[in-house]
């Protein structure tokens, strides 16, 4: 059985990905111009589609029947064949219902402000409602806009559907959330990065947040229903969801110079089938020179600089794994960079054992006195400490295994 992702420029999809955990069908991207369109669906070989956008509500005159969420969104999101017949249904609303589950989020009764108003807006707000709350639509025009959201100040939960702060648009956000002192939740249907800045902003806040990858998986597990005929287990979206998760997320490696980040990042590379970058090499690479000479030369303002520009190219790329310097962490700037879609390993090993060759900063100053300042930063950046004091491979061991334990972008639910 031949199944696939309906839509005009696909890029690189997760679905085949999400789809080969769900399912023995073939799974393929159909890139199709609008003047494709009709004759892909009349005479296109496949079983079942998922549609993407532009073409959720551009399928529905090719379609025999919208089954009933399909017609109370007016988009359709899965088709299925029955012989000469096309089926549309929408599975996003499944998927968003299961994420607003998984956030541990209680909208009964409360105001929840719903960012966008396209497609992924109307099934937001069809659940939200579902479940008891007062959504409001907040669009460019309209009684209610992002001139008037000051009048929202009671908003307990945020909704984002627009693609703002989407890859490869990291760092953008929406809002500021200093304008809804009352809020409890951030829900963001983005799920490129895996903490996009509305994200970030929320978690500084000590906010509820989840991410737009758990509804990616929930809606396809529910589309994968429709091809198959078969029921598959709500509980195989935590599995899938763990899985791709785990591949997406870069593994980044901080800590003081000359601690092993280097070696210890091309041996996990290369036992984890993912790419290896150093972080000084790419500054290198962008001064068109070493880093002595960039310390030496234009002082140490400007390396930071160049450091935190790199950091940013790599910390929005995916499935990654990154040896950063030694002193990253001493710019705040760069947390967001490395935390965004990646979790931050703190490599740690006795001050007697880093050498100072080449190293400009451990040449100047006490290795000690270095990090006793430094600690602290490495703490606050880190999401675990592995100690480096045995062999590289006994280290490589130990963070691949803890990476593959990872379950869940979310913080603060359970």
């Amino acid at each position: 059985m031949k199944c696939g992702l309906l839509g005009r420029k696909l890029g690189h999809s997760y679905s085949p990905l999400i789809h080969g955990h769900l399912g023995s069908y073939t799974y393929e991207l159909f890139e199709k111009e609008p003047e494709e369109l009709a004759d892909f669906l009349r005479n296109g070989d496949f079983a079942g589609l998922n549609v993407t956008m532009p073409y959720k509500k551009a399928v529905i005159p090719y379609l025999d029947l919208l089954s009933p969420e399909a017609q109370t969104l007016g988009a359709v999101n899965t088709i299925v064949r029955y012989g000469n017949m096309l089926v549309g249904h929408n599975t996003d609303y499944f998927g968003f219902q299961s994420l607003m589950n998984r956030s541990g989020l209680n909208p009964a009764g409360k105001k929840c402000l719903v960012l966008g108003s396209g497609g992924a807006s109307n099934v937001a707000v069809a659940v939200l409602r579902e479940m008891g709350a007062n959504a409001v639509v907040i669009s460019r025009s309209g009684e209610n806009n992002y001139e008037n959201l000051s009048s929202h100040a009671d908003a307990a939960i945020l909704v984002n559907t627009t693609p703002v702060g989407m890859y490869p648009h990291n760092g953008a956000t929406p809002v500021e959330l200093d304008l809804f002192p009352s809020l409890e939740g951030v829900v963001d249907v983005v799920y490129n990065p895996a903490r996009t800045q509305l994200m970030l902003d929320a978690q500084v806040r000590d906010i509820k947040t989840i991410g737009g990858l758990w509804m990616l998986v929930a809606q396809a597990k529910a589309a994968s229903e429709w091809f198959t005929g078969k029921t598959i287990a709500d509980g195989v979206i935590d599995a899938v969801h763990a899985i791709l998760h785990s591949e997406m997320e870069n593994i980044i490696l901080i800590g003081m110079p000359g601690c092993g980040k280097s070696t210890i990042g091309r041996l996990l590379a290369e036992k984890t089938g993912r790419q290896f970058v150093d972080a000084d090499e790419q500054i290198c690479t962008l001064a068109k020179k070493d880093i002595p000479h960039i310390f030496a030369e234009d002082g140490e303002d400007a390396f930071r600089t160049l450091e935190t520009q790199v950091l940013q190219l790599l910390g929005k790329e995916s499935g990654l794994v990154i040896a950063t310097g030694g002193g990253c962490v001493t710019q705040p700037r760069n947390y967001p960079l490395l935390h965004q879609n990646g979790r931050i390993y703190w490599l740690q090993r006795n001050l007697d054992r880093l050498p100072t060759e080449g190293r400009p900063l451990s040449q100047a100053q006490n290795l000690g006195q270095m990090y006793q300042d430094r600690a602290p930063l490495y703490e606050f950046f880190a999401d675990e400490i592995i100690e480096n004091h045995g062999t590289p491979d006994e280290t490589v061991a130990m963070i691949a295994e803890r990476h593959s334990c990872i379950r869940t972008e979310m913080r603060n639910i359970p």
